[in-house]
């Protein structure tokens, strides 16, 4: 299966091979199920991420949000991880202002070389956790990105497209949770403000 222009994943050629696949109909079946049926937003993004890792043999994966409280600082905020220190996860701030990041370019990038990449914020705290390359997804409800996933590698690795248009699939399921989580959210808080409210002022409502 060709992975079309908008999912290809930038900035290495090495995603072009050929390629042993690692994410198989049986996996995308299980992570798919698991997105619709879980009832806690937190709890899925946590056993994502740690599906992810162990399908993919990856060092450790990171889930994060744009900052809905302050759009104009355009930074990725941290809200599920595994098989990564806090050290690494907190090491700063995380911006998307860069033009190649995958929220702003909307499509997987992949960077083959932490240490050397001027794409990378932080490629000391890189070498420090030994992560070697990483892959961006970007998580998305139809036009807009919400957030990203990232799979860290430990060793250099080849990564086939049809898993990369897998997970860009999976991610975009996520999105749609994300933001009718978000919604739920909004009408709970009506819901509990009307509840407050005396008799007599929800009379006419």
């Amino acid at each position: 299966m060709e992975v079309g222009p908008k999912n290809r994943p930038q900035g290495d050629r090495t995603v072009q091979k050929k390629t042993e696949r690692k994410f198989y109909l049986k996996h995308f079946k299980a992570i798919s199920r698991a997105i619709a049926s879980y009832e806690d937003l937190n709890t899925l993004m946590k056993h994502l991420a740690e599906g992810t890792a162990r399908t993919f043999n990856a060092k450790g994966v990171s889930i994060m949000l744009l900052d809905e409280q302050d759009e104009k600082a355009n930074q990725l905020v941290h809200v599920a991880s595994y098989g990564i220190s806090e050290d690494y996860l907190y090491k700063g701030p995380v911006f998307v202002d860069i033009e190649d990041c995958a929220v702003c370019k909307e499509v997987p990038v992949f960077v083959e070389d932490m240490q050397h990449d001027s794409r990378v914020q932080y490629p000391e705290a890189a070498i420090k956790e030994g992560i070697k390359s990483m892959l961006s997804i970007p998580i998305r409800c139809r036009e807009a990105i919400l957030g990203i996933l990232r799979i860290y590698y430990a060793e250099p690795c080849l990564l086939d497209e049809e898993d990369i248009d897998s997970l860009s699939i999976l991610t975009s399921l996520l999105g749609v949770v994300i933001e009718n989580s978000g919604l739920r959210n909004f009408l709970d808080q009506i819901k509990n403000a009307l509840a407050s409210l005396p008799p007599r002022m929800l009379k006419d409502l």
